[in-house]
């Protein structure tokens, strides 16, 4: 078994390709305006627990954005502070708030210590950071924002994706909900008194994700297949997406949830009878037509 794709990580050097052969493990950073290109080879194998390999091996679906056998996805759920079932951690936690669009903002918590990462890995545009304190602190002002402001928890990739051509060129604008809603945040009478209110920051990921002046998208890739072929220049990279521009003007959006657990190659030359990309790829709505030849 050679090296397989972990999938995309956020460090403070940018996007960084995580590769796993066993307990090995290595990185590629990506860089903006670099060609990206690789072939998909074999089986696609459950991407294990954390860095931990699946003791089956077991092979799963193309088109799971998990890449996990559901042996591997219930314990990784056992683990996890997101599905809230893990009540015990001493280490402090920051409560903030993600901006991905106009009216898209959401509330979430992440461990301190994490600082920004989880806000990339989500593709935050902006966030600010509400407050800071243990655990069930930050998980009770989580679900007070919830059922007070109606401020969800979770936000849809595909709604965040679908907005991205058309986000404002001022900071200013698109700081201005992340603003307002934190200002009815902390009025709230019911704020837990152990989490300590932050100042409202925003943080403006624009610049970081490449996507000032990035073409808009006009195709996502709906699974890897293997022989198949994706290649272009990449353009942005936005929580785990990369947008890459093919050489027939196409721009796709490759979720990199998809590519983990695959063992990829290097593209090679194109096929004069397929094109450049030989996967599935699903058109968004409104997007022209006639750069999408080719694909399939």
């Amino acid at each position: 078994m050679g090296w397989r794709c972990g999938g995309l990580r956020w460090s403070p050097g940018g996007a960084e390709l995580v590769w796993r052969d066993g307990g090995r493990e290595r990185r590629s950073v990506l860089g903006y305006g670099r060609d990206l290109g690789f072939r998909v080879v074999g089986e696609r194998r459950c991407a294990g627990v954390r860095g931990q390999v699946c003791p089956l091996g077991a092979v799963v679906g193309g088109r799971s954005t998990g890449g996990q056998c559901p042996d591997c996805a219930r314990l990784d759920r056992s683990r996890s502070v997101a599905a809230d079932t893990v009540a015990d951690d001493p280490q402090p936690y920051m409560v903030y708030l993600a901006w991905f669009g106009p009216g898209m903002v959401k509330v979430g918590i992440t461990a301190e210590a994490r600082g920004s990462a989880r806000l990339l890995e989500q593709g935050a545009v902006v966030f600010t950071r509400l407050g800071r304190g243990p655990l069930m602190a930050a998980r009770r002002t989580e679900e007070l924002l919830r059922t007070v402001l109606g401020v969800p928890d979770r936000v849809p990739y595909a709604a965040k994706r679908a907005v991205r051509d058309t986000l404002p060129t001022d900071p200013g604008e698109r700081a201005e909900e992340v603003r307002e809603l934190y200002g009815r945040a902390v009025a709230l009478a019911e704020w837990p008194e152990s989490l300590e209110r932050s100042d409202c920051e925003p943080v403006d990921h624009m610049g970081v994700f490449g996507l000032t002046g990035t073409p808009p998208v006009t195709g996502v890739i709906g699974e890897l297949v293997d022989r198949g072929r994706v290649a272009g220049r990449l353009v942005a990279a936005v929580g785990p997406d990369l947008h890459l521009e093919c050489d027939d003007g196409a721009v796709l959006v490759l979720d990199t949830r998809l590519a983990k657990g695959w063992e990829l190659a290097a593209a090679g030359d194109p096929d004069p009878d397929t094109g450049g990309v030989t996967v599935p790829v699903r058109e968004v709505a409104g997007a022209d037509r006639s750069v999408q030849d080719g694909l399939f």
